[in-house]
This record gives structure tokens, C-alpha cells and sequence, in this order.
């Protein structure tokens, strides 16, 4: 009996193991066939709130509260190595100072990271291999300032087995971007950045449509006065998904986190009923993950 009660025990122990190893590929396999039947979660800069932004155990957190894609950024020091910090400089992130060009690893490696309070932590700043290591099975990562160095940040996803848990953005034409990252974009997920202010967005929304089929675009728009939101759902046809962030309120037009937190519906809401939206970047995931969870949205 007790021998069925420890194999028993053992088969759930493994199960949550898979589970958690394969969380990452169904999270691209979401992405990927255009699922509308939840709502992605992306975590600005990890769980900034409660760990330092950027570091591993703010990705940590944001795994725990069952985020779906962290988005951290990257730096290269003078020595050539990728961290994940989002200023040139350390001066505001850490206890050091000095631009991160400019500076060896090994000196970067003895600062203490900060908090959002600007207070000293015991925590460190990580490479981008240490994150990778450190993510892979568990999270989709989207990589900020990334395209820098790309072939650089390519071998490293080689080397950790992780090219199929990247996603990149940016406001490249799809003729560049074909030309800039070509093969890579059958293992990372690219996703352009359209601005609706701009005159010619629908231009380029349509373009993009018919040359590269994106999984998802991230678009930004500054007031409800601009229709083109409203349209964008119909032009996409279920073909693509679309990101908006509520990091403030000029980029999703004033439906951002700080009015979520007043009223979500007309926050959080108003970009998932009314803009179709499917992805939502956000400084505050465990507010957003919750509202979902009470909708029926998220898993």
C-alpha cells in the first residue's frame, strides 16, 4: 500500500514537472493559431512591484501568478555581454554607476539591483543566458531592444534551446524585417508595432497583413477619437492578434492600469469587449490576471 501511495505521489510530482516545462510551448501554440478564446498576459519588466524590474526573480513572480509573457530588456557591456536592464545606465537600476557600454560585466556583477522604491536589494543583475536558463519551458519571453545585436541574442537562444520561447516587436517594414532576421522568424515570434495615430496606419496594417501574416500586432493609440481602433478588429478577421499595453494612458487611449484599478471594464474591459484586444501588456498582472480569472478569461 504504501509503495502505491509513494508511486502515486511520484506520478503527480512529474506531472507538474511537464506541466510546468511545457507551459511555454502552449503559450506559442495560443499564439500561434490566433487563439481568441482567452487573454494573454505580458508583464512589463517582470513583477517590478515586488522584486526589482529585470531580474530573474521578478520573472520568477510573474510565473507564479500565472503571467504567460515577460517582457524584459537588453543591454550589452563593454566585454560584449547581454544583460537584461532596460537604461544605458546602471545608475538608476543598481547601486553602481556608469554607462553599461562603457563598463566590463564583472564590475556590473557586484552591484546590488534597486526595487521600485530606489532601495537596495540583495539581488543581482542577471545575463541574458542566466534569464533564458532560468525561463526556458516555463514563460514566453519578449525580448525589448533585442534587434541591436540579434545574431549575438540568436546564439545564445541556440545554446540554451529557447529560440522557440522569444517574441520580438518593432516598427521595421516587413521588407526589413525579412531582410534583417530571415530564417530566424521560423523559430521567434515578431510581432510589428503600429502606431493608429499615423496617417498611413491602415497602409501599413494591410501590408503587413499580406507580406509577413503576423501572429500579433502590439498597436498604440492616444484618444477614442481616433476610429481606427474600432475597424481593426474586422480588418484582421480573426488572422491576427491584437497586444495593447496599459502601461499609461497615451498608449491604449486613457483604457490603461490606472484606470483599470478605478473600473476595469472600462479599463481592461473596453480593449477586450470593444478593440478585440487579446494581449495586454501591464504593470500590474496579478490585478489583470484576476480580473480575467473572474471573466472566464485566463486559465
Amino acid at each position: 500500500m504504501k509503495q502505491k501511495l509513494l508511486l502515486f505521489v511520484l506520478a503527480i510530482i512529474c506531472s507538474a514537472g511537464m506541466f510546468a516545462q511545457n507551459r511555454a510551448d502552449q503559450i506559442r501554440k495560443k499564439l500561434l493559431s490566433r487563439d481568441e478564446s482567452s487573454v494573454i498576459v505580458a508583464s512589463h519588466r517582470g513583477d517590478w512591484r515586488n522584486f526589482p524590474e529585470n531580474s530573474l526573480e521578478a520573472i520568477d513572480n510573474a510565473i507564479k501568478m500565472g503571467v504567460d509573457i515577460v517582457e524584459v530588456d537588453l543591454q550589452r557591456t563593454k566585454d560584449g555581454v547581454l544583460i537584461l536592464m532596460h537604461d544605458p545606465k546602471i545608475d538608476r537600476t543598481t547601486t553602481g554607476k556608469g554607462v553599461i557600454a562603457e563598463l566590463p560585466y564583472d564590475s556590473i556583477a557586484k552591484t546590488h539591483l534597486k526595487n521600485g522604491c530606489n532601495i537596495r536589494t540583495i539581488h543581482r543583475v542577471p545575463t541574458l543566458e542566466q534569464a533564458l536558463l532560468h525561463a526556458k519551458g516555463k514563460i514566453m519571453l519578449n525580448l525589448d531592444k533585442a534587434d541591436r545585436y540579434f545574431d549575438q541574442v540568436y546564439a545564445l537562444l541556440q545554446k540554451t534551446g529557447t529560440t522557440k520561447q522569444i517574441i520580438m516587436k518593432g516598427n521595421k517594414s516587413a521588407e526589413e524585417v525579412k531582410k534583417l532576421y530571415g530564417s530566424y522568424l521560423n523559430d521567434v515570434i515578431y510581432m510589428p508595432i503600429v502606431n493608429l495615430d499615423k496617417k498611413n496606419a491602415e497602409q501599413q496594417l494591410n501590408m503587413f497583413m499580406k507580406d509577413m501574416n503576423p501572429v500579433a500586432f502590439e498597436l498604440l493609440f492616444k484618444s477614442d477619437s481616433n476610429p481606427l481602433p474600432l475597424r481593426v478588429p474586422k480588418i484582421f478577421n480573426h488572422k491576427s492578434l491584437i497586444w495593447y499595453n496599459t502601461l499609461w494612458d497615451t498608449m491604449a487611449g486613457g483604457h490603461d492600469d490606472d484606470m483599470s484599478l478605478s473600473d476595469p471594464n472600462k479599463g481592461y474591459g473596453y480593449l477586450i469587449d470593444t478593440l478585440g484586444a487579446r494581449i495586454i501588456q501591464t504593470d500590474r498582472p496579478q490585478y489583470l490576471i484576476e480580473y480575467l480569472r473572474s471573466r472566464g478569461l485566463h486559465d
